[in-house]
This record gives structure tokens, sequence and C-alpha cells, in this order.
């Protein structure tokens, strides 16, 4: 009795119709729309958010100025306000010339996410040599300089590509942005791991140490895991074109890649830090200088 051969076919034809669908909504000006909007208006309630925290802190503590929490909401607000503003733009911002102007639109707002968030890195920091009695004068130095750096760097990359469109330079940039990406996870995984073990070891248990102990941990997590991402993604867009996120046929990828590494991250850390400061002066809540 002859034995039929085992049929794959099935599986085939699985594999083709994903790959269709996939396809089809990449090419389809209707998915491309909903999904661009759909980024749009989360960016925009994530800004909105933001906003509202900056004014409740300013009408809660008016007298403290600009501080690190009003800064830090600040910066919230305008990189979601910008990046609701590209998205919601998107059918004329993908289609740009020249192509450099796109990578602007799309790669600043990715700096100033990394100088947002790295502004909690230092906070932590200088609350962490402050509790070990180490020097802090110079801590605002580094991170004024290490953002001035990586923007000037960029800065250099698109000039470079205004004037000559080079896929060389522009590898140059993607492996740039992953670098910074990996920069500031490590920065968090740093600081953000030595508060957290250091407030593990305080030797007083209360609801506040529990508190900021979670509030910690978390953050740390999340931003250490969304930068890691961003890293990833990056890397892999710069070495595979079916993964690219600077063009308008990829709407799938830039949903997936901008609520992972941007939105939810976001929204998470502001609902984590949206406690209110203090009325009265606390060391762990200052002007900046």
């Amino acid at each position: 009795m002859t034995r039929m051969p085992l049929s794959f076919t099935p599986m085939a034809d699985m594999e083709a119709l994903v790959a269709g669908w996939w396809d089809d909504v990449n090419e389809s000006s209707q998915w491309q729309d909903g999904i661009f909007y759909t980024l749009c208006a989360a960016y925009a309630l994530v800004s909105s958010i933001a906003l509202i925290q900056l004014i409740r802190i300013e009408l809660r503590v008016p007298e403290y100025g600009w501080t690190t929490q009003k800064v830090f909401h600040l910066m919230n607000f305008i990189v979601n306000g910008v990046r609701a503003v590209v998205f919601g733009f998107h059918t004329q911002v993908f289609l740009l010339h020249p192509t450099v102007l796109v990578w602007v639109l799309l790669d600043l707002p990715g700096l100033l996410f990394f100088s947002t968030y790295t502004l909690l890195v230092l906070f932590w920091a200088e609350i962490y040599h402050q509790a070990r009695s180490l020097p802090t004068d110079k801590l605002r130095i580094v991170y004024v300089s290490v953002n001035a750096g990586i923007y000037l760097v960029q800065v250099c990359i698109w000039v470079y590509l205004w004037i000559d469109d080079n896929s060389i330079v522009e590898l140059v940039g993607k492996i740039f942005i992953a670098v910074v990406s990996i920069i500031a996870a490590l920065g968090f995984l740093l600081y953000g791991g030595r508060l957290f073990f250091m407030l593990r070891r305080f030797p007083i248990e209360s609801k506040g140490r529990r508190k900021k102990l979670h509030e910690v941990g978390s953050v740390t997590a999340i931003c250490f895991t969304c930068f890691l991402i961003r890293c990833f993604v990056v890397l892999l867009s710069a070495f595979d074109t079916d993964a690219s996120l600077d063009v308008l046929y990829h709407p799938v990828l830039n949903l997936i890649y901008y609520m992972l590494v941007e939105i939810l991250p976001s929204a998470l850390v502001l609902y984590i830090l949206r406690k209110l400061p203090p009325k009265r002066i606390s060391a762990q809540y200052h002007p900046i200088r």
C-alpha cells in the first residue's frame, strides 16, 4: 500500500494569507490614515495629560519656579504634541522633499524624548549622590554636555544628508540613534538600579518608602525596556528595508513601534509620577538653578 506524502499546503496557505493581509493593510490608504490618525490621537491625549499635570503642579506650588518635575511635564507636553502634529499631517510629512526633512520631523521628537526621560536619570543621580554625600555640582553639566553633543552630531548628520543624500550616512544616522537609545537605557539601569537598592537597604520601613521603591523600580523597568526596544528596532530598520519606520507604507509597524517605545511608556510614567508635590520645601523637590 502506497503512503501518501505529507502535505504542508494548509500551512503555506495560512502564511500566504497573512502575508497578503499585511501587504493589503500597508498599501491601503484607508488603513494608513486610520493608523496614523490613531497615533495622532494617542499622542495628543498623552500631551494633554502632561499639560494638565503641569498646570496642577504650578497651581499647587507656584512659588517654586521651574522645578525638575515641572520641566519634565513641559517637555512631555512638547514631545507628544509634536508627534501628534507630525502624525496628524502624515501624508504631507512622509512625502516631503528632500527626504532629510522627513527624518528631521521623525527623529527630532525622539531626541527630545531622550532629553525628557534622561532628566529623570539626572534627578535620581542627584538624590543618590546627596544621600551618599557625593558631589552633585557636575551632574547637570554632564547632562547638558551629553545632550548638546548628541544634538550637535545629529544636526551634522542632517546637514550632510541635505547636501548629499548618501545611504551610508543614513545608515550611520540610524546607528547613532540606536547608540543614543542604549545610553539612555544604561543610564536608567545605573542610577535607577542604584537608587532602588539604596531604598531597599533603608532601615526604616514606612508607607512612603514602599511607594518610592515601587515608583523608582517601575519607572526604571519601563524606561529601560522602551529604550532597549528602540535600540533594537532602529538597528533592525538600518539593515532591513522591510522594517523601515520612515515610510508611509509601514503603518502597522509604526503603530506597534511608537506604542511600545513612546506612547505606553509615557502614559505609564505620567501615571506613576502623578502625585503632586507637597506645599512645603522638600529636599527632593528643588528649583532648577
